[in-house]
């Protein structure tokens, strides 16, 4: 059985909580000042757990496809050390201090490497405490450490798709390149309606409003949540909020639409598809939206794991007509972009 030990900064564990919520991970340890003596952190928490097999892998390539992952273990367990790694095509050169070329190297030769490097898991770590004892942290990486501690390291195949990100630029042609890949897009609509009862607020978005009435219905009534979570399941041509949860069913009564939202996202993950864009209008007399508006968005952006810059909120009136003028409920519409990966069931 294997388990995943995050290795990460003491400032980020806020942030490492909020984004593995969903994830079984072992509990984070701190780094060290170095890549480094932040490996040797993540071996020393997994000594209680002594297993086999180690892959050490660098945030820096979220990527890593499950075939590469299943090379490393094979490689591990028939070389004992062993690295991805990939032919090297463009030619290159040796330049000196004047930046004038001294010589070409043989790139039959040479190898570009990546991650997760595999290892067995007692010689790396003793590796890794003979280097700390002898003062040495200047590895780049743990391949280098094991070379210098007298390990035969060797490489497999590994895969082009799995770049590191670096620049800025590396963050814009990785998003690119993602979005490229799922080129399956469509467009779903949501609409939901709520009527005005007693209480003292109303939940929209995702967001608690003070208000001198509150949302009667399906569990809490948020308007905005349900017609965005009927709006992606019309994407994904999957039914509507109603059919996976019945107002009929008690279990459902007052519940927080968190749960219609992040149940619509499993579905959507489900089918290998993301999310482009969210386009919410919100149709009320009262309450005003305007100051609630980017709370909504944000909280509707962390739902729909997208950036804030991929929701839009919008409100108007009905200009006193209708039961909307008449200040008897709200009716809110969503339209979702999702994109899908062509070849997908549906």
């Amino acid at each position: 059985m294997g388990a995943i030990q995050p290795v990460i900064h003491r400032d980020d564990a806020e942030h490492f909580r909020s984004a593995t919520v969903d994830l079984e991970t072992l509990r984070p340890v701190f780094g060290g000042a170095t890549r480094q003596a932040s490996v040797r952190a993540g071996l020393e928490a997994l000594t209680n757990l002594e297993p086999d097999i180690v892959l050490i892998h660098d945030a820096a390539r979220p990527f890593a496809s499950a075939a590469l992952v299943s090379r490393a273990i094979e490689a591990a367990a028939k070389s004992g050390a062993a690295i991805p790694a990939l032919p090297v095509t463009d030619t290159v050169k040796t330049v000196d201090a004047r930046a004038r070329v001294t010589g070409t190297l043989d790139r039959a030769t040479l190898r570009l490497v990546q991650t997760p490097q595999a290892f067995a898991f007692a010689s790396l770590l003793a590796a890794h405490r003979r280097a700390a004892a002898q003062g040495r942290d200047d590895f780049t990486d743990d391949a280098a450490l094991a070379e210098w501690a007298g390990l035969a390291v060797n490489v497999f195949a590994g895969d082009s798709g799995n770049v590191k990100l670096t620049n800025p630029d590396d963050f814009m042609h990785a998003e690119a390149t993602q979005f490229a890949t799922l080129g399956d897009v469509r467009t779903g609509t949501g609409i939901d309606v709520h009527a005005f009862g007693p209480g003292d607020r109303v939940t929209l978005g995702g967001v608690r409003i003070a208000h001198d009435r509150a949302l009667t219905g399906h569990s809490d009534a948020d308007v905005v949540l349900h017609a965005l979570v009927d709006a992606i399941l019309g994407a994904l041509a999957d039914g509507d909020i109603g059919a996976h949860f019945p107002p009929s069913d008690p279990q459902w009564r007052g519940a927080s639409s968190d749960t219609f939202m992040n149940f619509a996202m499993d579905r959507l993950k489900a089918r290998g598809g993301r999310i482009a864009h969210i386009d919410i209008n919100v149709v009320c007399e009262s309450p005003r939206i305007g100051p609630h508006r980017d709370a909504m968005r944000a909280r509707i952006a962390q739902l729909a794991g997208v950036d804030i810059g991929r929701v839009a909120v919008k409100a108007t009136t009905s200009e006193k007509l209708g039961f909307i003028g008449r200040g008897e409920g709200i009716v809110a519409y969503a339209t979702v972009t999702v994109r899908l990966p062509w070849g997908g069931n549906g």
